[in-house]
């Protein structure tokens, strides 16, 4: 017979945040999404939310680790990549640019003109590319474990390898398995918690979609725009990412003009297991005032 997990407090600030998220289904270009929204209060009322860009494969509620740490008066906006989670496949694969264009129509038909973006890993392609195809609209941007696709330092070939299929999406034990070798960090020493994070609540939808997103990355690199960028930007990286090795967001943070950098001790999740550290971070970085105008 197996103990009981030991209860765990939930602070109020968390408990209301939640309740505050709103998930419904929204149709953008005739393709039909999952979206969860949670409207900015206090003195975020009226201000630019926040879009998260999730990683390869899973659903939204992935992310919930770090919206729990973040300010639970910022507004917030999630979605499921289409074909992933709650999110209904697209009938061709898409490249990214034509994504970011969807995801920016998405967040026009919710009433946001401006908007903060974050993306990790797979989801910091989209942002990058969100950054620079509409300029106007995104006001700063947060990177964390994503380098510049096809032309950055790479991780292992056999990490690589792993990556490439959705099975440690499908697969427990699988995930268990191979969570040290491929998410670094606190995984090393505590393996299941890589595959309660892929397991736990999210929804991995059909492999084709899976593998849209993997099509949708082919061939792209962010490198010849990133000093085009001039949104603020957080770059945030693990000292122990065995996916992204560290020098990627070094050269991304040294590339980008408006860029600073925070390496944390950690790995490739390390802004999920860690939220409570990182969090506050991010929380940070957004409430700066601007002090630039726009770009034109």
């Amino acid at each position: 017979m197996t103990a009981e997990p030991p209860e765990q407090h939930v602070p109020d600030a968390v408990l209301v945040a939640q309740r505050r998220d709103v998930v419904r289904q929204l149709t953008v270009r005739g393709i039909t999404a999952r979206v969860s929204v949670r409207p900015g209060t206090g003195a975020h009322t009226g201000r630019p939310p926040l879009l998260l860009c999730n990683g390869i494969g899973v659903s939204l509620e992935a992310l919930q680790p770090l919206v729990d740490h973040l300010d639970p008066d910022r507004g917030l906006v999630r979605f499921d990549v289409p074909g992933i989670g709650g999110s209904a496949l697209p009938p061709a694969p898409y490249p990214i640019a034509a994504l970011s264009s969807w995801v920016t129509a998405l967040m026009g038909k919710l009433g946001h003109r401006r908007f903060d973006v974050f993306g990790l890993s797979w989801g910091g392609g989209l942002a990058q590319q969100l950054a620079v195809q509409s300029p106007r609209k995104v006001r700063r941007v947060v990177l964390v474990a994503t380098g510049t696709g096809c032309l950055m330092v790479p991780a292992s070939p056999r990490v690589l390898g792993i990556m490439s299929t959705p099975r440690r999406h499908r697969d427990p034990e699988y995930a268990a398995r191979v969570a040290p070798e491929i998410y670094g960090g606190s995984m090393r020493t505590d393996p299941a918690r890589g595959a309660a994070l892929l397991h736990g609540a999210t929804r991995s939808g059909p492999k084709r979609g899976y593998y849209y997103q993997l099509a949708a990355m082919a061939g792209w690199t962010s490198l010849p725009f990133l000093g085009l960028l001039r949104q603020p930007t957080l770059v945030m990286g693990g000292d122990d990412d065995p996916i992204i090795p560290a020098v990627n967001p070094r050269m991304q943070a040294a590339m980008i003009p408006r860029a600073r950098l925070h390496l944390y001790h950690g790995g490739h999740l390390g802004i999920l297991t860690e939220a409570d550290e990182l969090a506050p971070v991010i929380d940070a970085f957004l409430d700066e005032p601007d002090t630039l105008r726009r770009p034109a």
